[in-house]
């Protein structure tokens, strides 16, 4: 995974994870990525400085997968979620089911005939234990856990 520190059109600026620059610029072109202060999606990679450790220190490890989150509209760490992230959390709901095939409970055994080229290469979402994603994970088959926010019409 690779941080970067991004900005808004509005100067304001926030952090991001993502798989790769690749990545980066797939979601800023499509408009996913959104600013948690005003909402703006004309996002771009701020100037930031690199990350070098002392000798002797190891650069602080990023995580495998993204934790799940608690549900919108409950507390978070500093209160309650803003409108402006539930509104992007939203908007990646409506992609997500736009162009992704919705496999259920059968989520890691569809994720790993993919992986394993017994099925079609496809964008798929749905539910998977905690010991399912661990067990892909150690497989080295690519997903990610993302915040399920409720529907903007619910």
């Amino acid at each position: 995974m690779i941080h970067y520190q991004l900005r808004c059109a509005t100067g304001h600026e926030f952090d991001g994870w993502f798989k790769d620059s690749t990545g980066f610029e797939t979601q800023a072109a499509a408009g996913l990525l959104a600013c948690p202060d005003c909402g703006s999606t004309a996002v771009t990679r701020a100037l930031m400085a690199p990350s070098i450790p002392r000798k002797g220190r190891e650069v602080m490890p990023v995580p495998a997968a993204v934790p799940e989150a608690m549900p919108v509209g409950q507390p978070a760490a500093g209160g309650v979620i803003p409108d402006s992230v539930r509104a992007a959390l939203q908007k990646l709901r409506e992609e997500v089911e736009k162009n992704c095939d919705y496999v259920g409970h059968d989520f890691a055994a569809e994720a790993r005939r993919i992986h394993n080229g017994e099925t079609e290469a496809r964008g798929i979402y749905g539910e998977s234990t905690d010991d399912e994603a661990e067990a892909l994970e150690e497989d080295g088959i690519a997903f990610a856990r993302i915040p399920w926010a409720p529907r903007n019409d619910s």
